[in-house]
């Protein structure tokens, strides 16, 4: 059997090496296919809230050409998209799976007062959404109190992770009192140590939940 290829779908280029190395981490074997149009975040930061059909329509033609291309399936990388992952799955026959899903299932696994770390804050209204939605879903009465660290990300696109990472965890202790601390963002993951070295409450990242959870969409293991 062929190694099944999962097309690793990015609006930004900050996300691609947390998750590259996730997909090196949990699924050697699969073919990992990455996909870039970073002026889909570029454009997202230009708009409100809510997503323009404009945006959302050339998210979807990205997931039709990754599945012509050969893809078993999709997993988007960049959070701000939430309406667009949602059209991309209805419109294609292959599992799409959302940055996060896999990571909220975690938190709220771990109670019902869950704190996130972002640091894009166009990202946060579909994050929040996707959450409420989805702990309605589950039956869950979890709660999620969100700080944005908006200068880390800045810092990170500039190729400086190590202030990225010090400005995320300076803000960490905010959160202390929480079940459980989310780092919003593929390219937050980065600071996952740094933030676990200041709380002693689990911090989650979305990398490698998220392709532990794709492995089995796809394989069914």
């Amino acid at each position: 059997m062929p190694a099944p290829r999962i097309v690793l779908f990015h609006a930004t280029p900050v996300a691609m090496e947390p998750v590259n190395q996730a997909m090196a981490r949990h699924w050697p074997e699969a073919e990992a296919v990455n996909l870039l149009d970073d002026a889909l975040s570029i454009d997202r930061a230009k708009e409100g809230a809510d997503l323009s059909e404009g945006l959302i329509g050339r998210f979807v033609d990205f997931g039709r050409y990754a599945h012509r291309i050969g893809a078993d399936g999709i997993l988007v990388t960049c959070s701000a998209f939430g309406p667009a992952i949602d059209r991309m799955a209805k419109a294609l026959p292959i599992p799409v799976l959302k940055p996060n899903e896999a990571m909220f299932r975690a938190a709220i696994a771990a109670g019902g007062n869950i704190g996130m770390l972002a640091t894009f804050a166009p990202a946060v209204p579909t994050m929040m959404a996707e959450f409420e939605a989805f702990v309605c879903e589950v039956g869950s009465k979890a709660m999620l109190n969100t700080i944005v660290v908006g200068e880390a990300i800045d810092h990170l696109k500039n190729g400086d992770a190590a202030s990225h990472n010090r400005l995320v965890a300076a803000r960490a202790h905010e959160l202390e009192r929480h079940d459980a601390i989310m780092l919003a963002h593929f390219s937050t993951s980065r600071a996952a140590e740094a933030v676990r070295a200041v709380v002693s409450v689990p911090v989650l990242s979305a990398p490698d939940a998220a392709v532990t959870r794709m492995r089995g969409l796809v394989t069914g293991d």
